[in-house]
């Protein structure tokens, strides 16, 4: 029994519980069959435990598969809400999800549903927040970090609601400098703080230019952990939000965009992102931020408290935990 429960441990050790589930016990051990219970992402790790356990007759009847069937689709309703570690609003904030972010339900907790977002990242979202369906059309993608959508194509005209950073809405109409907004709510902002889906960059050179000028509009946004806009931004939040601005998805998290990206090496170009190990984490990278050109780099810090510029080689604290840098534009 004590071979079995560390060969469990040991599984979920080197599960990623950011994109994978794997919570198993076991119920009873009887001559050579062995009963589990519990929770698992995929039907292959089904089949992984069956290796694993080769030489005994394996019952895994109690152990629920989420992804399994036909799953329901939500999307986000409201204008920005958390997904959490636990189904609880005092629980830790692993991400944000703005308006129409498309989730995958893969069960329901009271209130809360446990939820899969497009690029395989799990947590807990509030169900009043969501609606049903897939997520809505959008021709536009909000470029600036937070603005209040108005009554009326008019400064002076009231606010309704407010759209943040990297989030995707359909403009309905078009009047002078001004566009219809479909949101959360319906409202009115300047033209000048959208870019329409089928206009994004396209050239690298674009792409490069589009970054140096994006960062600079989340330039003191607060750092937030799990923040991913306007409302506050924590580093991978920051780097995977400007990507999104010229239509590059990157992974979540620093650790995993360290290891999707393409391994470059000096003289670095703008848009590279340059990763860093703090110390007292089990992650090889805790940190990110994006080149600017050479080693000045734009990041969202808790020792700026929010998205400053720093130039690494002139910051010893930086400097000191630097491990590497990639690009998703190489």
């Amino acid at each position: 029994m004590e071979n079995i429960q560390s060969t469990l441990d040991k599984l979920a050790s080197q599960s990623d519980r950011r994109i994978s589930v794997f919570d198993i016990e076991v119920v009873r051990l009887q001559n050579t069959r062995l009963t589990l219970s519990g929770r698992l992402l995929e039907e292959s790790q089904l089949e992984a435990l069956s290796r694993h356990f080769s030489n005994l007759k394996l019952d895994t009847d109690s152990i629920r598969v989420l992804r399994k069937g036909e799953l329901p689709r939500m999307h986000i309703a409201t204008n920005l809400t958390g997904l959490y570690e636990k189904p609880a609003f005092d629980m830790p904030l692993s991400s944000e999800l703005c308006y129409g972010t498309e989730l995958e339900i893969l069960e329901e907790q009271g209130r809360w549903v446990f939820a899969r977002q497009k690029d395989g990242y799990l947590g807990w979202a509030y169900k009043p927040y969501l609606a049903q369906g897939g997520a809505p059309q959008a021709t536009h993608l909000i470029v600036v970090s937070s603005y209040g959508l108005r009554t009326q194509p008019d400064r002076e005209s009231e606010i309704i609601t407010r759209v943040l950073s990297g989030t995707s809405v359909s403009v309905e109409e078009i009047r002078g400098e001004w566009a219809k907004v479909v949101a959360n709510k319906t409202g009115w902002m300047p033209l000048i703080f959208l870019r329409a889906m089928n206009a994004l960059p396209n050239s690298i050179e674009e792409k490069r230019k589009a970054i140096l000028e994006d960062s600079a509009r989340m330039l003191g946004v607060p750092y937030l952990w799990g923040g991913t806009s306007g409302n506050g931004v924590d580093c991978s939040g920051f780097t995977r939000l400007l990507h999104r601005w010229i239509g590059i998805d990157t992974p979540r998290d620093a650790d995993m965009q360290h290891a999707a990206a393409k391994p470059v090496e000096p003289p670095f170009e703008v848009g590279d992102l340059l990763f860093f190990a703090e110390n007292g984490s089990e992650r090889r990278v805790t940190h990110t931020g994006v080149s600017l050109g050479g080693w000045k780099m734009i990041h969202s810090s808790r020792g700026n408290n929010g998205v400053y510029m720093d130039d690494v080689q002139a910051n010893e604290s930086l400097k000191q935990i630097y491990v590497s840098a990639g690009s998703f534009l190489r």
